[in-house]
């Protein structure tokens, strides 16, 4: 049984939830976001709150039954507040700039690598060596994240690359003599 699943998703204030059929609808001070919930599950609106329940006691009924709860709270949370990742950038002449809607990084390379803002999502620069990724839904900036990550990753033996805020990178001690 989910234990998550079992609890109701309240309302928050500021923010109109919507259930027809299987699709969840959200709309806040941010925007508005969609989820339309597998068909195993059975959702319903009642009283300022949604509540998730498996239609029968099968294994794949209950394992979408936690997530689908965890979807619904997740647009909601993101048309009222949105999400929000921190990078940070180390290393000698590592840097970012935005140019436009455009990131630009200086990772090291011979070039300057270009990430382009997909649409729904913030990207800023307050120092050359952090970037903040915002949006709505947090999927898509989680996924921004990973990408610009990606680029370069901070690796084992100097800690150089880009990292989230806050991550701790395992060094390794380096060849001896």
């Amino acid at each position: 049984m989910s234990r998550i699943g079992k609890k109701p998703v309240p309302v928050p204030q500021g923010v109109t939830a919507d259930v027809n059929g299987q699709t969840v609808t959200a709309k806040g001070p941010k925007g508005e976001l969609k989820f339309v919930v597998n068909d195993e599950v059975l959702v319903k609106s009642e009283g300022g709150e949604i509540s998730v329940q498996p239609r029968d006691e099968s294994k794949d009924a209950r394992s979408k039954w936690g997530m689908s709860r965890t979807q619904i709270v997740n647009i909601l949370t993101g048309v009222k507040d949105g999400f929000e990742r921190r990078l940070e950038i180390t290393g000698v002449g590592y840097r970012a700039t935005m140019q436009g809607k455009n990131l630009q990084l200086a990772l090291g390379f011979s070039h300057d690598v270009v990430y382009e803002t997909p649409a729904g999502i913030t990207i800023a620069t307050p120092k050359p060596t952090e970037i903040v990724v915002t949006g709505i839904d947090k999927q898509v900036v989680g996924q921004v994240a990973a990408e610009i990550r990606e680029y370069r990753g901070p690796e084992p033996y100097k800690g150089k690359g880009v990292r989230y805020a806050g991550e701790r990178i395992v060094r390794k001690e380096g060849k001896k003599k």
